[in-house]
């Protein structure tokens, strides 16, 4: 039986009537004598509402236990949720709007070396250092702005005047309306972590440590693994593919520090071939997604492999075969060249017929401009038949 309050209520006026009913059979009886069928009627009326007042009894009784179970249950909960705030690893604060510390939990009173109860009532931004207030200020502005969890890495400072890297996650509470009431503050000291990110990046930089080598002699063919993607530690490779009348057509130039592997194109053809004897490190893609720090020694590295590749590109693109040709030298002017006395060495020597493809062109063309800007005093030879650019610019 489930009583509402409508049926409470009828239960309620029912009883009063009873009242009425049995207070006028009272009087009836001192006053006159009573009817034969007064007594039964009255008796069968006190049963019913007997029996309906028990019923309401034990819902009653049946709801107050539930209410007492269910105020048990959130207090449990209520308080496991306090112990979680309390004893949470990181630095936990509840603001005002404004920045005002209403709540404080055991790390953040740790983090900031201060007792709980005296970080509630200080604004958040006491702590963070004068340089970076500004800062903070309009990351505060951001924040009731947004209804995004925000994040932010700032200087903080201590009681004692301690310094440390904070990393700072902020969500915020707002009523009905939609306006901002309260900040809630996750905040992580992460200046050991970040010392650790360096050192481990300064190891990485130099991609030969604990890495076994690979060499290649000059014009070998390179064994190309979507798994894996080549460093080279020393030496040239020329990058190319082939076209359908199965003519090679010249993609990038990597040098000493330089990266290249088949995931890092969608050419269906791919070729790598040693310029000079090349010794190359392998550096597994598993590797990189498990070691962020790695990713981002190879990420430059990667973007200049890219940026190399749309200059190739756009070499193709213009109309006459000279201008192809001349921006094509400045490219490799500024990819592969050396200064000496006489102007710009090219540390490559590649023959006509890599020239020609570069420039989609013929090997005959090529042979004929390199004569033209010689005769012009533009481009000369060294004793080991390198290009020296002397007036290409």
């Amino acid at each position: 039986m489930n009583l509402n309050k409508l049926e409470i209520d009828q239960f309620v006026q029912r009883t009063h009537r009873m009242y009425r009913r049995l207070a006028d059979l009272y009087d009836s009886i001192n006053n006159m004598p009573v009817m034969p069928d007064t007594l039964p009627q009255a008796l069968v009326e006190l049963g019913s509402a007997s029996e309906i007042m028990n019923l309401a009894t034990q819902e009653l009784h049946q709801q107050n236990e539930e209410l007492i179970q269910t105020r048990n249950l959130l207090e449990t909960e209520r308080q496991r949720y306090q112990d979680l705030f309390e004893f949470a690893p990181d630095g936990y604060l509840v603001t005002d709007s404004t920045g005002i510390i209403q709540e404080a939990n055991c790390a953040a009173a740790k983090l900031f070396n201060y007792l709980q109860q005296y970080l509630v009532g200080k604004p958040i931004i006491n702590f963070v250092t004068l340089e970076d207030r500004q800062t903070f200020r309009g990351f505060l502005i951001q924040l009731s702005e947004s209804n995004k969890v925000k994040e932010l890495i700032i200087r903080m400072q201590k009681r004692g005047d301690e310094l440390f890297n904070a990393a700072m996650t902020v969500g915020v509470v707002r009523n009905q309306q939609g306006k901002p009431i309260a900040l809630r503050w996750l905040v992580r000291d992460i200046t050991e972590r970040q010392q650790v990110e360096s050192t481990l990046f300064k190891n990485n930089c130099d991609l030969r440590q604990d890495r076994s080598s690979h060499k290649y002699c000059k014009g070998e063919t390179i064994l190309l693994n979507r798994e894996v993607i080549w460093y080279i530690h020393q030496g040239w490779v020329k990058l190319s593919t082939l076209c359908e009348n199965g003519e090679e057509v010249l993609v990038g130039l990597a040098g000493e520090g330089m990266v290249f592997g088949a995931s890092l194109t969608a050419l269906h053809i791919y070729q790598a071939t040693a310029l000079s004897d090349v010794e190359l490190v392998p550096v597994h893609l598993a590797e990189i997604a498990a070691l962020p720090t790695l990713s981002h020694t190879l990420l430059p590295k990667i973007n200049s492999r890219l940026r190399q590749t749309e200059s190739f590109l756009a070499i193709c693109g213009r109309r006459r075969v000279q201008d192809r040709f001349h921006q094509l030298l400045l490219l490799l002017k500024q990819e592969i060249g050396q200064p000496v006395a006489d102007g710009t060495r090219l540390l490559v020597r590649l023959t006509h017929e890599e020239l020609a493809s570069a420039c989609s062109t013929t090997r005959v063309t090529i042979t004929r401009l390199i004569g033209k800007l010689q005769k012009q005093g533009k481009i000369c030879f060294d004793s080991k038949n390198h290009m020296i650019l002397k007036d290409i610019h």
